[in-house]
């Protein structure tokens, strides 16, 4: 429609008119773009499915004249000041998906946002290492904790989070057999509400086994244990031993399984993923072990040849992280144990024969040898972000 306004002195108003004024023209943009004088009154909306900007411009508007800015694409829409103009505003000029506001005009040069009301806005924090990212154009404070600490909540309101808990370790082998690959530990991510201060638990990754049957991850927590956001940690390998030597290792489940082992006297599946995935099937007795499950797929199964299995991938952070796609990842599985293969997965996996990395979730590598040690996991991470 066509705004009917402004209106002169004298002039008789017709009801379509009267009614007119109710109306905002919607004005529908696809990229960045700057405001023009015939904005005035209107609402410009941006749809573009990336980033955008809209500029206010200079010695354009008068003071009074408003236009509303909605911002309807997956893309954070900025309000952005023109050359020469100052925009106040008690909040953010970064329109996520459904934001908005009311430019008000004070002068040619300066103006006043005010965001819709009604929506619940993210909080501030302390804690971990503290640094500046953005992602998709919004600006963030990213803190991460390696190690057990506390969140310091200094202004109520939402949090994203991403918790990962210890890696397990990979099998122990009693006899001539290979062993399973370590689980990851299990991913968890969200968006909290959060008032008080929140302990930060960092799980341990499951210890180096030369006994049975020990390593298994342990949880990561954000928040009390008994209600609080956690990754679980990850389920040891398959551990392989000879008839009547001791008590079985079978893959544990975890946050993600365990590798299955390559003994005719242990089960060869692999583990259960209770958070993310399955650890992956030994190849049975003189064959490799299974890769430990990862956070973003599935441990590998053992080949024949003594070819251990592979870890599986594990979860890719990178956007959390405000990163390039495929740049950090965590909850990576082990390699499963052989005399070949078992690479570990991205994000912390050991291949055969090494400890998961620390602060990843990462599985421990199976065994290299016919009667050699489980390897550890790596411990896991939490990491907590905010809109500024």
């Amino acid at each position: 429609m066509t705004v009917p306004y402004p209106f002169t002195s004298g002039q008789t108003l017709t009801a379509a008119q009267m009614n007119a004024i109710t109306e905002l023209t919607i004005n529908d943009k696809t990229d960045s773009y700057t405001l023009a004088a015939g904005d005035a009154g209107e609402y410009v909306i941006m749809n573009k499915a990336s980033s955008s900007t809209i500029t206010v411009p200079n010695s354009v508007f008068s003071a009074s004249q408003i236009v509303k800015i909605v911002n309807k694409g997956a893309g954070t829409c900025t309000v952005t000041a023109g050359e020469g103009v100052t925009v106040n505003v008690n909040g953010s000029l970064a329109l996520s998906q459904h934001g908005g506001g009311t430019l008000l005009c004070l002068s040619a040069s300066t103006f006043t946002f005010f965001p819709f009301s009604g929506g619940v806005s993210y909080g501030t924090a302390t804690g971990g290492s503290s640094s500046s990212i953005t992602v998709d154009g919004q600006a963030y404070t990213l803190l991460t904790f390696t190690s057990s600490s506390t969140l310091t909540v200094t202004t109520a309101g939402l949090f994203d989070f991403l918790v990962v808990g210890g890696g397990g370790a990979g099998g122990v082998s009693f006899s001539g057999q290979f062993t399973g690959g370590g689980g990851a530990g299990g991913v968890q991510t969200g968006t909290a509400y959060l008032t008080t201060n929140q302990t930060v638990t960092i799980g341990a990754g499951g210890a180096a086994e030369s006994a049975l049957p020990t390593g298994i991850g342990n949880s990561s927590y954000l928040g009390a244990t008994v209600v609080s956001f956690v990754g679980c940690g990850g389920g040891r390998g398959a551990g392989a031993r000879t008839a009547g030597s001791g008590s079985a290792s079978n893959p544990q489940s975890g946050g993600n399984g365990g590798g299955g082992g390559a003994s005719e006297f242990e089960n060869t599946t692999g583990g259960r993923g209770v958070q993310n995935n399955n650890g992956g099937n030994g190849a049975g007795s003189g064959n490799g072990g299974g890769g430990g499950g990862g956070a973003g797929a599935a441990g590998s199964n053992g080949g024949a040849g003594t070819a251990g299995g592979n870890g599986g991938a594990g979860f890719d952070a990178s956007s959390f992280r405000g990163e390039s796609a495929a740049t950090t990842f965590y909850g990576g599985g082990g390699g499963g144990g052989g005399a070949s293969g078992g690479t570990g997965g991205s994000g912390g996996g050991a291949t055969r024969g090494n400890a998961g990395s620390a602060n990843t979730g990462g599985g421990g590598g199976g065994s290299t040898s016919t009667g050699g040690v489980g390897f550890a996991g790596g411990s896991g991470i939490v990491l907590v972000r905010f809109k500024v």
